[in-house]
């Protein structure tokens, strides 16, 4: 278990830090950016739960425990450890796809894009949904430099950020419902 008795160490006062490995890399690695991004998705994701109802509270509670696996996954390089490194797995990603199939069925059909908004719930589980999409570019940047990243972590993300937008989408049932993209409205 993790124990943290200081919260800093200074270690990162000439832009670098430490990966789970032990191995030092500057801060805007490839690998600390990716990371970085899941972190910053799950915090948004924390913002969003603040307005979400009984039946989507959980599902963003597990989904940010997933995060944390995730983000363990990716700053731990391939190697031999003493240690089990936390590897995010496909039964991970299995349970988006049911959660998006379960939460899907209850809307009616897209015949437009969506705008981020509606509820405040809404608003924030699309900013969360943008802020995974960026940590998947950031990803796939980094399985072009390192291909022994674990690929579930990829497929996590994809799944992901469509959850977040049918869990957007489902948070404004009930109320003015989506906000929808009009083409060229306002020329």
């Amino acid at each position: 278990m993790v124990e943290l008795t200081r919260i800093y160490t200074k270690g990162g006062d000439k832009g670098q830090t430490s990966l789970s490995s032990g191995q030092r890399v500057a801060k805007d690695d490839a690998r600390v950016c990716a990371y970085g991004s899941v972190d910053e998705t799950n915090s948004m994701l924390g913002v969003a739960r603040l307005y979400l109802d009984s039946h989507l509270d959980p599902v963003a509670g597990r989904i940010q425990n997933d995060l944390f696996d995730l983000g363990a996954d990716l700053a731990t390089p391939d190697g031999d450890y003493e240690w089990e490194p936390i590897r995010l797995a496909a039964s991970q990603v299995d349970w988006l796809e049911r959660q998006i199939d379960d939460l899907n069925s209850e809307l009616s059909p897209l015949k437009s894009f969506v705008l981020p908004g509606g509820t405040p719930a809404s608003a924030h589980l699309h900013v969360a949904r943008t802020i995974a999409r960026r940590a998947e570019r950031e990803v796939v940047a980094l399985l072009r430099q390192d291909e022994s990243v674990n690929r579930e972590c990829l497929r996590y993300l994809n799944r992901l950020s469509d959850l977040l937008f049918v869990m957007a989408r489902h948070v404004n049932l009930g109320t003015a419902g989506d906000v929808l993209w009009e083409p060229q409205k306002n020329r």
